[in-house]
């Protein structure tokens, strides 16, 4: 147990500058001590005490505001920054070096009973503030979720998810350290989805005028060789009918 202790410890202050000591993070550190409730709770519900077990989760929510249900599974160096509004629901299982930030929600999304109801987190995954993840599924190791996003289906290993319904954006170079850490789920650049759409349509709309142009131009091209041929045989006709109406005009 102590060695978990330590384990949380030393994750919050590798992941958080503002840590500067151990005690400073047991003291003020409200991720902490709901992890603390968690786990005191967590016991009692596998031991079959739900109701205290439900009770000690109650309190860590009115001391911390961070909501834990304690029939969720955590592993180990499991860090929750800031923390205020975060919900994880009774069937969320998260793997180990996870990190949440501020207003994170592991809901469910169906109102059936004795049913897996929440995601699974897999390890070293990173959730921004305020992003929900919705539904029984697996958002794979090392995903990143961008603050505000909402999550609704699977998430494949390494990809970095933003948007409403979030979309993936990205994905982490399977070289990469698994140690990376990204603070809040989001990188500093990345592709704005719906800008690389517009732009898209942009340079279609372009490649289209540039082709319209060259159809008109050749059209006019065209048109210019009957016109004159037309004006070139009204004269003719015009001469002939002159004529005709002075051999009448001799004739009479």
């Amino acid at each position: 147990m102590f060695k978990t202790l330590g384990e949380d410890i030393g994750t919050i202050r590798r992941h958080d500058p503002a840590a500067r000591s151990s005690l400073e993070v047991v003291l003020c550190y409200p991720g902490f001590h709901a992890v603390l409730f968690y786990r005191l709770g967590n016991f009692l519900w596998r031991h079959g005490l739900k109701l205290l077990a439900r009770f000690v989760s109650h309190l860590g929510r009115w001391f911390t505001g961070i909501e834990i249900h304690p029939g969720a599974t955590i592993g180990r160096r499991f860090f929750i920054d800031h923390g205020m509004g975060v919900v994880i629901g009774g069937t969320a299982e998260i793997g180990d070096d996870v990190t949440l930030y501020q207003g994170v929600t592991l809901g469910g999304t169906s109102l059936e009973r004795g049913v897996k109801r929440h995601p699974t987190l897999e390890d070293g995954v990173i959730i921004g503030s305020g992003a929900s993840v919705l539904g029984p599924f697996t958002v794979g190791a090392g995903a990143r979720i961008g603050a505000n996003a909402v999550v609704i289906a699977e998430v494949p290993p390494g990809a970095t998810m933003v948007g409403i319904p979030a979309k993936q954006v990205g994905r982490r170079d399977k070289k990469a350290k698994h140690e990376d850490f990204l603070a809040y789920g989001t990188p500093e650049r990345i592709p704005d989805p719906v800008a690389r759409a517009l732009d898209g349509l942009l340079d279609q709309v372009s490649t289209l005028k540039a082709r319209l142009e060259a159809i008109e131009a050749q059209g006019d091209g065209d048109e210019d060789l009957p016109a004159a041929g037309y004006e070139s045989g009204g004269g003719a006709k015009r001469a002939s009918k002159s004529g005709n109406g002075r051999r009448t005009s001799r004739a009479r």
